[in-house]
């Protein structure tokens, strides 16, 4: 296929991407990623060297928009004035479970769009199955959430709570919790993934399954390709991204079925990437659990060096001094990721501002990544849960790309998620910060 035909193919935006891959066009198990539809004989981790290296990166009208609808000054003006036609990919821009704002986490799809949006880094979430095989999926009870299985009658009779009807006239809501660990690879990989919602007052699975705010959208979950993560990591490797898997929490009693510890759960993660011959240096794993991230610094160096502590604790007078840093520091924690609200505070002048949390990170050597921009819903309100620090300086959408400059120029942070990567692309690009670390 001649070089200029194959440009033409990558050459799709978001949209187009969705229409080719509608329902119908093709079967689930033989989907490639948008614009490689030619492709389909192509082994996958071949995808990604046979386009040369560089793909397209579509940024869409919101990024724009945003900066339209932020307050006048210096920072509009630069951002107005970007030349965005040059556009590299970023490690700044971290996909949040892929590009969740519109399309199903944790999917193929979700994480297509989030490559295409130029994040440089996307978000596997680790979780295990009954079988004991490492699936992507924001949380071990999730399933009844993020995936169709409570309108699977064999499957869902499998979950830890089958579904049990809403009871309108007393106002009972509905039940169901399904986990991973309760169905098998083969059953999970049967599933369909869909926005990350439900109604409480369902009174059929249909019902149940509906729910998406109204500031998401279903237009693109009319398919949602689960993914495995070796799976993840191959699709990974031909869209040209790097790698952030998080080992979740299990919700169930560890070692699972008294041989699987969290340790075993630790080193398999690891291990996947060893298989597939990812370096170190392209995996930053993640955990809530300090335990976990001292596990890899101590027997996986190498991938240790980049593990991240998440940080959801309240802040203390403890947890946020100094001397908290630096015994992080001294254990072998290279980098901490809180969520945005505790990096920020309100000046005297009511201006956005590091906090002490976050000048302590900093002053002890700890990077910092932030957690999650465009997740809030609009922001005219305040920002909700992840602006509680800087509420009384929040009061449009445009405001988002003020807390990100913010946490760039002034925290330092080395990376943002997103659930709209596009975003934190626009602003790596236009600020001068697109480069890899």
């Amino acid at each position: 296929m001649k070089l200029r035909k194959i440009l033409g193919l990558l050459l799709c935006t978001v949209a187009l991407t969705v229409a080719q891959a509608a329902p119908g066009k093709s079967h689930p198990d033989s989907w490639v990623p948008p614009g490689l539809d030619d492709w389909k004989d192509v082994p996958a981790q071949s995808w990604h060297k046979r386009a040369g290296g560089k793909q397209p990166i579509h940024l869409g009208p919101r990024p724009f928009w945003l900066v339209e609808n932020m307050d006048e000054g210096p920072l509009k003006e630069r951002l107005q004035s970007c030349n965005a036609r040059q556009l590299k990919r970023s490690d700044f821009s971290i996909g949040h479970r892929g590009a969740p704002l519109q399309f199903p986490e944790h999917t193929k799809e979700s994480y297509v769009a989030a490559a295409q949006m130029g994040a440089g880094i996307v978000e596997c979430d680790v979780a295990f199955t009954k079988d004991r095989e490492l699936v992507c999926r924001h949380a071990q009870n999730d399933l009844h959430t993020t995936t169709n299985i409570v309108a699977v009658p064999e499957l869902n009779a499998k979950c830890t709570q089958p579904f049990v009807p809403a009871d309108p006239a007393s106002g009972t809501p509905a039940q169901a919790e399904c986990r991973t660990s309760d169905i098998t690879l083969a059953e999970f990989k049967s599933l369909k993934g869909k926005m990350d919602a439900y109604n409480p007052m369902a009174t059929t699975p249909e019902e149940y399954l509906a729910g998406t705010a109204d500031w998401r959208t279903d237009l693109y979950a009319s398919r949602g390709t689960l993914m495995t993560h070796r799976e993840s990591i191959e699709l990974f490797k031909a869209l040209g991204v790097k790698f952030t898997p998080e080992l979740k929490s299990p919700v169930v009693d560890m070692p699972f079925e008294g041989d699987y510890s969290q340790q075993d759960y630790a080193r398999q993660m690891i291990q996947d990437y060893i298989d597939a011959g990812v370096r170190p240096e392209d995996v930053w794993p993640q955990s809530f659990n300090l335990d976990d991230v001292l596990f890899w610094v101590n027997e996986t160096p190498r991938f240790g060096r980049q593990a991240v502590f998440l940080d959801q604790s309240a802040p203390t007078t403890e947890n946020t001094s100094l001397a908290y840093m630096e015994s992080l520091k001294a254990r072998g924690v290279n980098i901490l990721a809180p969520a945005l609200w505790k990096m920020l505070t309100l000046d005297s002048y009511g201006e956005i501002v590091p906090s002490e949390y976050a000048e302590n990170a900093r002053t002890a050597g700890l990077d910092l990544i932030a957690w999650t921009v465009e997740r809030s819903g609009p922001l005219e309100n305040g920002g909700g849960w992840y602006y509680q620090t800087v509420t009384d300086a929040i009061n449009n959408d445009g405001d988002m790309l003020t807390v990100i400059d913010v946490l760039a120029r002034e925290v330092g942070v080395i990376g943002i998620f997103s659930d709209w990567p596009a975003t934190t692309t626009f602003y790596a690009n236009c600020m001068g910060i697109a480069q890899s670390r």
